[in-house]
């Protein structure tokens, strides 16, 4: 038998109302075609909000990565160290280039990449430190290592002064993927903001969304013109179509960049709904043995909880599980997801290099994505408590 109550989806786009006045002003002046005022204001706007001096809309977080690497030189034989525990589009660009990813396990206290194991893969990937005296050797440092792409994971600041430390320990620049983090903060910094380049996507799922799409943020003016200019497939100037480099069909369209703005007039809106989401749910299962929530390690992590995520121990809930609990939550039509399995267990990179110590793979076995859509009601909540509540129980 079908179950026929409402289903509760994992994240779905939540649209204000305002979008339609900037989507009008573009049908009004007929400039649907994939560049225009709308992007131009789009960037300025993100610029502002993020802090960082430039952006370049593009139509996915993965294109960012993909020309942030770019811009590093990041090419065949090269070594990219990245965050494990994170989405696939995180590490695809990399082999997108010929170059392997290195595979950087997480800390316990934000899921994020582990400083530790990053500069231990760093020394181990054959890197000299800037004025270390090696006898009898030349005194340049060794580069295998191009970038570091570290992941704000569901919303949660990665350790970015311990990371960008490492960084300027041996000039390995960063790529801050804060796909998942639009609205977080480190430190009082936004997220986006913090590494040479930043990420963002604006996926349907995203806390603000323009149906697909991301950016690439940036400090550097000549670099944000460079990947403008490889993402509108590198023509060059000429009053002809010449091209002296490959280029990219990666920009985000003028109406999709209408959207865009009116979702972020509404982003501290949305922020502050994930976050109210995420005290609720606490507050409801709080004192259920077993269960614990993603929390930031002090007030430097400001999350905008764009998921709500749980780990369960059985040994602790009488033996129900993770799976127990989604299947329970599945049979009443709500959406929940485990946590993303690591990618140095993902079968496509399961022969890169990895420097793990367990953490994001007991995460996986055990954590759980809870329902967390800016618009859930309260019944919605209930209803979604009330099922893990219930399942526990019955163990």
């Amino acid at each position: 038998m079908v179950n026929q109550t409402k289903r509760l989806y994992l994240s779905p786009p939540h649209m204000s109302g305002l979008e339609r006045k900037y989507v009008s002003e573009v049908f009004d002046s007929n400039w649907i075609a994939p560049l225009g005022p709308a992007v131009d204001a789009f960037e300025r706007d993100l610029a502002g909000y993020t802090g960082m001096k430039y952006a370049a809309l593009l139509n996915s977080g993965t294109s960012a990565i993909h020309l942030a690497l770019i811009l590093l030189g990041v090419g065949p034989g090269d070594y990219v160290a990245v965050q494990s525990f994170t989405f696939s589009a995180t590490v695809n660009p990399i082999a997108y280039l010929g170059a392997t990813p290195i595979m950087i396990d997480s800390e316990r206290e934000t899921w994020n990449m582990d400083p530790g194991l990053l500069e231990e893969a760093v020394r181990g990937m054959g890197y000299g430190v800037r004025g270390e005296e090696k006898p009898g050797a030349d005194q340049k440092m060794i580069r295998k290592i191009k970038a570091i792409i570290g992941v704000n994971l569901y919303g949660m600041p990665a350790k970015w002064d311990e990371i960008m430390a490492i960084s300027k320990k041996y000039d390995i620049p960063v790529i801050e993927d804060a796909a998942e983090s639009l609205g977080s903060r480190y430190d009082g910094r936004m997220c986006g903001s913090i590494g040479k380049f930043g990420i963002l996507s604006f996926n349907g799922n995203k806390i603000i969304t323009t149906s697909g799409g991301g950016a690439l943020l940036s400090n550097d003016k000549e670099m944000t013109e460079k990947a403008r200019f490889l993402s509108t497939q590198a023509r060059d100037n000429a009053p002809h179509y010449q091209h002296s480099e490959i280029g990219y069909n990666y920009r985000m369209s003028n109406i999709l960049a209408a959207v865009g703005r009116g979702q972020l007039e509404v982003i501290d809106e949305r922020v502050a709904a994930r976050r109210a989401i995420n005290q609720s749910y606490r507050e409801a299962l709080a004192g259920i043995p077993g269960i614990a929530f993603h929390t930031g390690p002090s007030d430097k992590y400001f999350s905008n909880y764009w998921l709500t995520a749980i780990t369960v121990d059985p040994e602790k809930t009488g033996g129900t599980t993770r799976e127990d609990i989604r299947l329970a939550l599945e049979a009443e039509n709500i959406e929940s997801r485990p946590l993303w399995k690591p990618m140095h267990m993902q079968p496509v990179f399961s022969s890169c290099p990895a420097f793990t110590n367990g953490v994001s793979e007991a995460l996986f076995h055990d954590g759980l994505c809870l329902p967390s859509g800016s618009e859930m009601t309260e019944n919605d909540l209930n209803r979604v408590t009330g099922i893990v509540k219930k399942t526990i129980n019955r163990s």
